[in-house]
């Protein structure tokens, strides 16, 4: 029997946890094609473990059943929604909440209260201004950042193997940390320090349960507590400190100071901010140069625009918001690496999918890993083709699905002007380069990552 803890690694899982605690169970599949339970009280928990990922474990199960699957978590009923169609039956574009922020803040444990609707409305503009604000203010510090790694990468020889995920999440530490929390971690130590503690969380709330064991385990159980608190007690002073001083540069965490919120609220916040934009910006950065030295028709059109929309002139924040085929490679990346290959939400009302009734207080799966590969909606869905986000109609489901525009998560919005920086920087002076022979997979977490090491090398343009 598994524990039923094993499955505390995800968003889904946690809300399971609560509609578990919070409503009677029910055997009623509502007549949607599906599984049954594998075992009375762990339900397909075990077949997610053989799948290796909740991610490929839905994959198999569309491909059997079609769009509209069900299945068990423990003794709850969960339906998942597998392409574009059905999934426009069910989302809702006035629904404020974010389900990243809302599943990491069930993993963290943190218990600020459910915001009603007006109170999420306030929260994501709180959010969408933060980010403008502190793209805005600290541009310079993000071109001096790339142009630190461009320098790096210029003084190797053109034979040496670069390893990308490394530089990447270094990259993304020292970026997020210094514009979303401050002058605190223009010190290296400070970074390092915070890196350490960020890997540890990240690691439990991202497979740490995966065996059951962390509860079961004094010493691991214990890092991960300090981890947190001691990463919860630098937010608290940064925070204690934003509020008394008067700064010139506008970081994230003073949006949220500013704002009509408590102090613990800003706590939960800025760290759930900070934990999810480090990850999504090193991922997306580690991506997208991935593919673009494996494209060198991609690549080739980047550059191209790059030299012309910048040619001798410095990069400014206006002339990024020109790049756009620069975005088409961005928005390419998230779909073609499935960047996020699950969301969820928990069924407030009785509602229809087709022919499908979905009972209340369901927990409905928005396997978006499945749906970013759908022939139908995507041709070629396996070809890296940023071209395919020229057609505006694209634009338009990609944006539904909460990858852009108005239903963008404000991590992902950070971490597309992040990246988009970076590759101008990098891709105006170097050529980015495979290494040969080296097959890279795909581990399907919370955020997709490789499972090992991504090698590069790279070549001076002038």
């Amino acid at each position: 029997m598994l524990d039923f803890a094993i499955f505390a690694v995800t968003f889904l899982l946690a809300l399971v946890a609560a509609v578990l605690y919070l409503y009677p169970a029910s055997r009623q599949a509502a007549g949607i094609p599906g599984i049954t339970p594998t075992e009375e009280k762990d339900g397909n928990l075990p077949d997610i473990v053989n799948s290796g990922s909740l991610h490929e474990f839905l994959v198999n199960l569309h491909e059997r059943y079609g769009p509209v699957v069900s299945f068990w978590f423990g003794r709850r009923l969960v339906v998942s929604l597998g392409t574009v169609e059905v999934l426009k039956q069910h989302i809702n574009p006035n629904k404020t909440s974010d389900p990243f922020e809302t599943m990491l803040k069930s993993l963290l444990r943190y218990h600020s209260g459910v915001a009603n609707v007006s109170e999420n409305h306030t929260r994501k503009k709180l959010y969408e201004s933060g980010v403008t604000k502190s793209l805005q203010s600290n541009f310079a510090l993000l071109l001096k950042l790339s142009e630190e790694l461009l320098d790096k990468w210029l003084s190797y020889p053109e034979a040496q193997h670069v390893p990308l995920c490394q530089h990447m999440l270094g990259f993304a530490m020292k970026s997020v940390t210094q514009m979303v929390l401050g002058s605190t971690f223009e010190d290296d130590q400070e970074v390092i320090h915070f890196q350490k503690n960020h890997g540890t969380i990240w690691s439990e709330i991202g497979k740490g349960f995966l065996d059951g064991s962390l509860d079961k385990s004094t010493t691991r159980k214990k890092q991960y507590e300090d981890a947190l608190r001691q990463l919860e007690s630098i937010l608290k002073k940064i925070i204690k400190e934003r509020k008394g001083g008067n700064f010139s540069q506008h970081i994230f965490i003073d949006s949220l100071v500013q704002g009509n919120l408590n102090d613990q609220q800003i706590l939960e916040d800025s760290m759930i901010f900070s934990l999810a934009s480090c990850v999504i910006t090193a991922k997306l950065c580690t991506w997208a140069i991935c593919f673009l030295t494996t494209s060198e028709e991609v690549q080739r059109k980047l550059y191209e625009e790059i030299d012309q929309v910048f040619g001798k002139d410095p990069i400014t924040p206006e002339k990024i918001e020109q790049l756009r085929y620069c975005r088409q490679v961005l928005c390419e990346t998230v779909r073609a690496a499935k960047l996020t290959p699950v969301s969820a939400r928990l069924q407030d009302i009785e509602g229809k999918i087709d022919k499908f009734i979905i009972p209340r207080e369901t927990l409905v799966l928005y396997a978006l890993g499945v749906v970013l590969q759908d022939p139908s909606t995507w041709p070629s869905p396996h070809k890296f083709d940023p071209d395919r986000f020229d057609d505006e109609a694209m634009m338009k489901t990609f944006s539904l699905l909460g990858f852009s525009g108005t239903q963008e998560c404000p991590e992902l919005r950070f971490a597309y002007m992040v990246t988009a920086v970076l590759l101008s920087v990098l891709v105006r002076r170097l050529h980015l380069l495979s290494v040969e022979g080296q097959h890279i997979e795909t581990k399907y977490e919370l955020v997709t990552s490789s499972k090992e090491e991504a090698w590069i090398t790279v070549s001076k343009r002038y």
